[in-house]
């Protein structure tokens, strides 16, 4: 049988979400080329995102990396610098599954990231042919469209009081498919930097999670990779998405981890 498009843009972490399963994640603001798509793959990641909002990345290497995730299976988003639809197009083109948009303060600038994201008539996304994520492959517009509107996740961060506030508004938006709280950020931003257990944190997790429960849904953690207990106590609430660190993190402190373990194994004797 002929493939359609649907056929080939798959989105296994909608997919892994729509079962209520687990999601593990990674963002990549060090590496450039492709082969941190397939260490992603070897680690058992789900997804990756590329850090656009902090990191040096051209739109090019992005793009590469997208394009890796979709022929490995290992979902790729990105995390824009700006919610501009150029910005957005841009990397949707370039073979992303979907974007994060960072700094949102309410529903009106979620409804934004979603008609950048979105091809009419739900969106303003500009349509154009042979894109990565069918092969490059010509099929009729429609489908092509179709099909990406329905596999293309719009991923809003809260990482602010006025974003909090604004949860359910935000989750209510048609065509949002998570929340994303950033968790550093909004310590600081509610004046309790790095008390990442603080009961505030925690009720904002839990309104957060009553947000998307009302709206169908989904919520997702950030930040926590150092507290790994305190994700798991948000996992039991309900969040099923979990950015589980860099690839920068998990090189220094692979690399930190050897040079103890050597230094404590082969420390040479005292000379005189």
């Amino acid at each position: 049988m002929e493939e359609s498009p649907r056929d080939l843009v798959r989105n296994r972490v909608k997919e892994k979400l729509a079962g209520n399963e687990l999601v593990l994640s990674m963002a990549v603001r060090l590496v450039r080329s492709i082969e941190i798509v397939s260490i992603a793959q070897s680690a058992g990641f789900d997804s990756f995102y590329v850090d656009l909002e902090h990191s040096s990345f051209s739109l090019e290497a992005t793009s590469q990396l997208c394009i890796a995730g979709l022929s490995l299976g290992v979902t790729p988003f990105v995390r824009v610098p700006s919610i501009s639809p150029d910005c957005i197009a841009g990397v949707l083109d370039g073979g992303a599954l979907g974007v994060i948009a960072p700094h949102v303060q309410g529903a009106d600038e979620a409804a934004r990231v979603v008609r950048a994201a979105k091809y009419p008539p739900s969106g303003s996304r500009s349509f154009t042919g042979a894109l990565p994520h069918v092969r490059f492959r010509s099929f009729p517009a429609i489908e092509v469209s179709a099909a990406i509107d329905a596999a293309t996740m719009v991923i809003i961060m809260i990482e602010s009081a006025a974003a909090l506030e604004a949860a359910e508004a935000i989750a209510a938006v048609e065509g949002v498919d998570m929340l994303f709280i950033g968790t550093n950020d909004l310590c600081a931003e509610l004046g309790i930097p790095g008390q990442l257990d603080h009961p505030t944190i925690r009720q904002a997790y839990a309104t957060c999670m009553r947000a998307c429960a009302s709206n169908g849904k989904h919520l997702g953690i950030g930040g926590l990779n150092a507290n790994p207990a305190l994700a798991a106590d948000f996992v039991k609430l309900g969040a099923r998405y979990v950015s589980t660190g860099t690839d920068l993190s998990f090189l220094a402190a692979g690399a930190a981890a050897k040079t103890r373990q050597m230094r404590e194994r082969f420390s040479p004797p005292s000379f005189n």
